[in-house]
């Protein structure tokens, strides 16, 4: 007889109640022997126990299966709520030992991976009491909203669109089209958290960092106003120009996501100019004073924005079509940048829709840095407007990786 096909369930279903039953051990330590309900070894059981039941069921013995497992979660169930009762215990460890019957139930079933990957999720969750409370507690009204709204976003529509080519020249295909929403504010929204979590405490530079990840413009707007109505000049500049220097990794990031193809040249454009942004950047940091952490920009997830910017990029990809039977590749390049000058996310998000064959990757890797230089330019003038003269080494920093990056749109024009 083959046993292995049983064995691996079962000795799978072990090690799930072995996993969250050490977490959890170790968690109950301090608890006198003899008052807990489940241990490590009970956790263990549980898993072994589940892995069974799940075997038994796979044997069209389901009813079986059934009997056994309904006494097991009625000890669970009797034993934790005299528990819970008596020394107001929560209820975390009870529901981690039903989880742990189901994932050994799972496995028994047939799908070990799914199983011993749920019991690793499982005890990170649980391993992670600590954090996540002290996560909530940073978290305001507003976030918790903007964290409902990307779960909207995210999950609640996403599964339900069509995957097909619709609307005006077959441009519109709603499941990619809503995909890039979740991946273009899901890229906000978690930098926001990122600074929400780490910017007030490590001050202006780590602000500057993480909130240029999701707008390197906004970010550049709040220190330049900083900036602009202090006496003394802080880490501000530094700030300013290390922001913009992280604009230079998002483009790649989508660009790598969205529009594979173009990636080598947009490399061999942009690198030069990011490694310039950063040396300057890293420079004026050297330079500063410490500084608390300005204000974080604003939240960047609501529902509203979030359709306008799908309705922007359905919008592009039908002119995208049209361009590409009319004028060829030149007038896409063209589009893409007049695009870019409003939005580079959509740019990139419009050359992702495109086919490969309708413009060559190195026209569009130009296209998408002169959306870079315009929007360097924007940033350039907001620094200079409201910080005046106290903004000039974070421009000189702007200016400097601009020309690089011009320089490179140069070059690469003698190349077609």
């Amino acid at each position: 007889m083959n046993w292995y096909p049983q064995a691996l369930p079962a000795a799978t279903a072990v090690a799930c109640g072995l996993l969250i039953g050490i977490e959890r051990g170790w968690k109950l330590r301090k608890e006198r022997s003899g008052t807990r309900v489940a241990g490590v070894r009970t956790f263990t059981l549980l898993g072994l126990f589940g892995g069974l039941a799940g075997l038994i069921a796979t044997q069209r013995h389901d009813v079986l299966a059934a009997i056994l497992l309904i006494p097991a979660v009625t000890i669970l169930v009797i034993g934790y709520a005299r528990r819970t009762g008596e020394d107001r215990e929560d209820s975390t460890t009870p529901i981690a030992a039903l989880v742990t019957l189901a994932l050994g139930f799972l496995s028994g079933t047939g799908l070990p991976g799914l199983a011993i990957a749920g019991a690793a999720l499982v005890t990170f969750v649980l391993a992670l009491r600590v954090e996540l409370h002290r996560f909530i507690e940073k978290m305001d009204e507003a976030d918790v909203k903007a964290l409902a709204r990307y779960a909207v976003i995210a999950a609640a529509v996403l599964p339900f669109l069509p995957n097909g080519h619709y609307g005006p020249l077959g441009a519109w295909n709603p499941q990619r089209l809503w995909l890039v929403v979740v991946l273009v504010t899901g890229f906000s929204f978690f930098g926001y958290v990122a600074n929400r979590i780490f910017g007030e405490r490590h001050g202006t530079i780590a602000t500057a960092l993480i909130g240029g990840a999701y707008s390197s413009t906004a970010v550049t707007q709040s220190l330049a106003q900083r900036l602009g109505s202090e006496k003394q000049a802080g880490a501000e500049p530094a700030g300013i120009a290390l922001a913009t220097a992280v604009m230079y990794l998002r483009i790649p990031v989508l660009i790598a996501v969205l529009a594979t193809r173009v990636l080598p040249p947009i490399l061999a454009l942009i690198v030069p100019a990011s490694i310039v942004a950063w040396a300057a950047g890293f420079w004026l940091y050297r330079k500063a004073p410490k500084a608390v952490a300005p204000t974080p920009p604003g939240n960047p997830i609501a529902l509203l924005p979030a359709l306008g910017f799908v309705a922007f990029v359905a919008v592009a990809a039908v002119i995208a079509a049209w361009a590409q039977g009319r004028f060829g590749q030149s007038g896409i390049a063209v589009l893409l940048l007049i695009i870019g000058t409003m939005d580079v996310d959509v740019a990139i998000v419009t050359l992702g829709s495109l086919a490969p064959e309708a413009i060559s990757p190195l026209l569009a890797a130009m296209a998408i840095s002169g959306t870079a230089i315009a929007n360097m330019a924007v940033k350039i003038g907001i620094t200079l407007v409201y910080a005046r003269r106290k903004g000039l080494s974070a421009a000189v920093a702007m200016v400097s990786s601009t020309l690089v990056l011009a320089a490179g749109i140069a070059v690469a024009f003698t190349q077609l």
